[in-house]
């Protein structure tokens, strides 16, 4: 038996979340709705213009890890934080929701990764990111065990900014097919399937990746097409699955000549978009690890996103095991 359902690897963020409106963002010169790397300078600067904030561990792969672990899943994570206090609120919020958590924190600079995000009353986050400790994670912190011991290992597009965790994942990714386990990815976020398109393509073409996770946007910027349906088309022949969502229309999940339509779930007040996508991919890797139909696992996802856009922040504070059962996925 495997140790682990899931593996996620990702940057290791505290995400500071603030309230704004859309003239906030213009003035200060912010993407809208993307994720922008940012150096120490703007980093301050823009905390300084901050309104109140909450504090809360995130990162993609981590939030999705967090998700896992809600469901009831066996789920690790690898990422680096730096022996700061920020690094000790990650590790420690992370542990809490029931995560195996073993990265040897950095000692000393850079401090840890963290990541102002601006939401707009439309819900849409923008997110500015400063990678810090995230970047240093690298091949000598592929704990082998974990890697090869983990059904599918999940890991975020995101890590392709930071160059050693490129060498990690691969590194992991081979451990865990020589163990006939599978490895799964994020595409992220648009901008950076823009910086990473070929490489992304080839991860999937060579059989690195064998399931997908991206949104419209991202697998439309993939295949560099204004058509869903083509981008989709190509995707099929790229990987052996890929499960694409598309906010309010729900989500599409393809794989060989099979469709499967998920419907979103039905909400109250979206409030803040932020971890929509982290969730859906728990869910759908909860799913997915326990032996259930892509339907099932579609749906797992969409009651998980759904949860977590009526909320402040990334991470799940409801119990989604409970929340499941209570709506008859489980």
């Amino acid at each position: 038996m495997p140790d682990y359902d899931v593996l996620c690897i990702g940057n290791a963020i505290v995400d500071i979340i603030a309230q704004c409106d859309e003239e906030f963002l213009e003035t200060n010169g912010i993407i809208k709705g993307a994720m922008n790397l940012i150096d120490t300078q703007r980093a301050e600067l823009l905390y300084s213009r901050m309104g109140p904030a909450i504090e809360a561990s995130g990162g993609s792969a981590g939030n999705t890890a967090a998700g896992v672990a809600s469901f009831g899943g066996r789920v690790a994570f690898f990422g680096k934080v730096s022996n700061d206090a920020l690094g000790q609120i990650y590790a420690h919020d992370i542990h809490a929701q029931g995560v195996a958590f073993d990265t040897k924190p950095l000692k000393g600079e850079p401090p840890t990764a963290r990541s102002m995000i601006f939401v707009t009353p439309d819900g849409e986050r923008s997110m500015n990111t400063y990678l810090g400790a995230a970047i240093e994670l690298g091949p000598e912190d592929v704990e082998a065990d974990k890697a090869s011991g983990a059904k599918v290992t999940y890991f975020e597009g995101y890590l392709w900014d930071p160059p050693r965790a490129k060498e990690a994942i691969r590194q992991t990714a081979k451990l865990a097919h020589a163990a006939g386990r599978e490895v799964s990815m994020t595409l992220s976020d648009s901008f950076c399937v823009d910086r990473y398109r070929d490489e992304f393509l080839d991860l999937m073409r060579s059989g690195t990746v064998d399931i997908v996770f991206a949104n419209s946007h991202e697998i439309k910027s993939l295949y560099q097409t204004s058509s869903f349906d083509e981008a989709l088309a190509q995707i099929r022949k790229d990987c052996r699955i890929a499960a694409v969502t598309r906010s309010e229309k729900g989500s599409v999940t393809v794989r060989g000549d099979e469709t499967v339509l998920i419907q979103a779930t039905a909400i109250k007040e979206l409030v803040d978009t932020t971890g929509a996508g982290d969730l859906y991919a728990a869910g759908f890797l909860h799913g997915y690890t326990t032996g259930r139909s892509l339907k099932d696992c579609g749906d797992l996802g969409s009651l998980a996103a759904g949860l977590v856009i009526q909320q402040i922040g990334p991470r799940p504070r409801q119990n989604l095991r409970r929340q499941a059962e209570q709506a008859s996925l489980l």
